[in-house]
């Protein structure tokens, strides 16, 4: 672990695990940061594993520039370069999934694959606007505590992971809080799903139901997208159904490695 410095010399933290050829970059929500990931270390049997704070996020310093999606994933191409990593599969969660789609846009010689958790290409439902809109709220009235503690709860499988998570989140600011999910409530990629020029997976939890409809909107644009629902999950697959996504992501990306490699 350790950080590196972006273009504009704002510090990034990240965490390297070095095992295998191919690397999986994690990308994480509004200010939960890499920990959410916790549960996939044992991916790191069969690959390397690049945990990264956003920019503002977690151990990350903010910097004085406006955040947007455009900036985190430009962070995340930096800190890649800077690593000498060429080539990534990312693992997008929720809103996370949305600078996933971003990274790919605009970087897609360094993208081979997106596995995106709960994505949504935009928000056009009441119940996902409504969650933002809270977020907004919050973070203005500078509640982070509150919404530290009702994200950790959410996503809690341990008493003390929901302590270490609450604890993480109130690293970020309310500034960077509500900047991130003013952007994350205005973002909107579906007409260019179909520049995304690597394989997506989309991965729902069974009983997620408010973000299914938005699998219509990648198979209709996009044409080597897949789609895989988790048994009796809701949204938080990487902490509460880890078992069952980290096969999944396995799965994906060696049948994605063993095409590019029989591939003249």
């Amino acid at each position: 672990m350790g950080y590196v410095y972006t273009r504009d010399n704002v510090k990034i933290f990240y965490r390297l695990i070095r095992k295998g050829p191919t690397t999986i970059l994690f990308i994480h929500p509004p200010g939960m940061g890499h920990i959410t990931f916790k549960q996939q270390l044992p991916l790191s049997k069969d690959f390397r594993l690049l945990y990264v704070d956003l920019r503002g996020n977690g151990n990350s310093d903010k910097g004085s520039a406006p955040i947007n999606f455009s900036l985190l994933a430009r962070d995340l191409y930096d800190v890649c370069q800077q690593l000498d990593i060429e080539k990534v599969f990312i693992c997008g969660y929720s809103n996370g999934a949305s600078i996933a789609m971003e990274t790919a846009l605009r970087y897609p010689n360094l993208v081979e694959g997106l596995l995106l958790i709960g994505a949504f290409s935009e928000v056009d439902s009441f119940l996902l606007g409504s969650e933002f809109l809270l977020g907004i709220m919050a973070s203005k009235l500078n509640m982070v505590e509150l919404l530290a503690n009702v994200i950790s709860y959410a996503h809690s499988y341990s008493k003390e992971f929901k302590k270490e998570m609450a604890d993480y989140m109130l690293r970020t600011d309310a500034d960077t809080l509500y900047q991130m999910y003013v952007e994350g409530l205005n973002y909107n990629c579906t007409k260019k799903l179909q520049s995304i020029a690597c394989p997506i997976l989309l991965v729902y939890g069974q009983k997620d139901y408010y973000v299914h409809h938005y699998r219509f909107k990648f198979i209709t644009r996009h044409r080597n997208t897949k789609i895989v629902y988790v048994s009796g999950a809701r949204h938080q697959i990487p902490t509460k159904h880890s078992t069952v996504l980290n096969a999944i992501t396995k799965q994906f990306i060696q049948k994605q490695t063993r095409g590019s490699q029989s591939t003249p």
